[in-house]
């Protein structure tokens, strides 16, 4: 599953920094991820960052992007594809 910011965001600024993908960007209110480009960090770290650093806990799992381990490595090894070409 891709990971996704609620609206319980307080655009405190600190997630996107974190993010290895480059998958989290400002909204038209809150901060928002990117499913295409979000791996929950797998390929990068054991857990995903922005989730350690957000201190207000509103960054869950996309209920709506399910993706199995393999599929978020196989999307992480396409990203790190397309970065380095």
């Amino acid at each position: 599953m891709a990971l996704l910011i609620t609206d319980d965001c307080i655009n405190c600024d600190v997630c996107e920094p974190e993010c290895p993908n480059e998958a989290i960007s400002m909204g038209p209110d809150f901060y928002v991820i990117d499913p295409n480009k979000c791996t929950e960090c797998v390929g990068h770290f054991d857990e995903p960052q922005c989730q350690q650093v957000c201190p207000v806990a509103c960054i869950p799992l996309n209920p709506a992007w399910r993706e199995s381990r393999e599929e978020l490595m196989a999307k992480y090894e396409r990203l790190t594809a397309d970065k380095a070409a």
